[in-house]
């Protein structure tokens, strides 16, 4: 990969809130402002290592997929040390048996090295989407209009939610009043976007007003709807430990709601799936050395709370001192993985995003940071591929089908 810098469109701000990214911006806490999206530098890759992106995405998500059946054993883990409500792990059982759909998750991987190196997974409730499939997209038009990009997210997306069959071909989408920045509000309606375009009847508000009709034994939205379906980005393990948990772990629904993502997906959003991964594949060149509780034999490691988001939190330990992440999360359960700096453009640190669509790897994003830890000020930089022109639409939808 290549960093190179190049001057910003005229108008940018107003052009990528126009497309959906309404925080395009980061507030720093000085009160001044910082671009989120960064688009005075862009990241050229080869269609090789797109190709071999590809293939350890795939890989790497089938491991996570034999992993969480591992983990949901009822042998190697408790609900307590996993920090889930009593009773969860007998649901993720049952999800995996049915085999309940699932439509996205997204790797963080660090590549500083023959090899990209799994940093972590969230297989619940990530995010980064809008600006991956769209914001990015639109820029590689703007800038490099006969230029490619891996990029297939947004394809992917609308032809997932065509192939599902869902009650009255309809869905819910939810996001939380809690979360204010716009990111998650974006993100799904977004998603609810792609689902309309799939031709899907779509109803959405705030997971807050979800209700509970006891008549009937079922949820339903503000206005009486029963949900029958339903996308949300919200955490498992923060649902489950609420109101709304009681009805679920009990079996107290009627006819459970379709969840998307679905409850399996909860031991693919804990960092304690990254020692099961050591253990079941050890020395697979995509994987770093990781430990429940602590550090081994590691010498250089960072401590990652199980269920910690945007670097909140976060411990290294190097040879040259200790840096330590304030944050919200629970640190008295850790996962100690082993240091993997991150590599460096001239003092951008970037970490790739590595999209899975329906268990088939569409894209990426990368975001970059000045410190050692991606966190909630890093910088969102697109991406194009070098020397590859863009193939035909019907090539493109020969791929898709394929």
């Amino acid at each position: 990969m290549w960093r190179h810098l190049i001057k910003p469109r005229d108008g940018w701000k107003e052009r990528v809130i126009e497309q959906g990214l309404v925080f395009p911006m980061t507030d720093l806490p000085d009160g001044s402002e910082t671009p989120y999206w960064n688009e005075s530098a862009w990241y050229e890759v080869t269609m090789d290592e797109v190709l071999h992106l590809e293939r350890v995405t795939e890989e790497l998500y089938g491991m996570c997929r034999h992993a969480a059946e591992v983990m949901a054993s009822g042998d190697r883990f408790s609900d307590s040390q996993l920090g889930l409500a009593s009773g969860t792990l007998p649901l993720v059982r049952e999800s995996l048996r049915r085999e309940d759909p699932s439509v996205y998750a997204r790797f963080d991987l660090a590549w500083n090295g023959p090899e990209p190196k799994m940093l972590e997974i969230n297989g619940d409730t990530p995010t980064g989407l809008v600006e991956s499939a769209v914001i990015q997209w639109n820029w590689l038009e703007d800038v490099f209009p006969d230029a490619d990009q891996w990029n297939s997210v947004h394809d992917r997306l609308v032809k997932w939610w065509s192939e599902q069959r869902f009650p009255g071909k309809e869905a819910h989408f939810f996001n939380s009043a809690s979360e204010t920045s716009g990111e998650e509000e974006m993100t799904v309606a977004y998603m609810r976007d792609t689902a309309a375009m799939a031709g899907l009847q779509t109803y959405g508000h705030v997971i807050e007003e979800l209700g509970w009709n006891s008549t009937t034994r079922e949820f339903v939205d503000w206005g009486g709807r029963p949900v029958r379906t339903a996308f949300k980005l919200y955490p498992w393990e923060d649902m489950l430990d609420e109101e709304f948990g009681r009805y679920v772990l009990g079996g107290i629904e009627k006819e459970p709601v379709q969840w998307i993502e679905p409850v399996w997906k909860t031991m693919l959003s804990t960092k304690a799936i990254l020692p099961v991964l050591w253990e079941l594949y050890p020395d697979h060149p995509n994987l770093l050395p990781a430990y429940f509780g602590h550090p081994g034999d590691l010498t250089e490691w960072v401590a990652k709370p199980l269920h910690g988001r945007e670097g909140s939190n976060i411990r290294i330990h190097t040879d040259d001192g200790e840096h330590v992440q304030d944050g919200p999360y629970d640190t008295e359960n850790c996962v100690y993985q082993q240091w993997y700096p991150l590599p460096s453009y001239e003092g951008n640190r970037a970490v790739i995003g590595s999209w899975v669509i329906d268990g088939v790897a569409a894209g990426m994003m990368i975001r970059e940071s000045d410190g050692p830890i991606t966190d909630y000020y890093a910088r969102f930089v697109p991406h194009a591929i070098a020397m590859e022109n863009r193939p035909s639409p019907e090539t493109i939808q020969a791929w898709l089908a394929e």
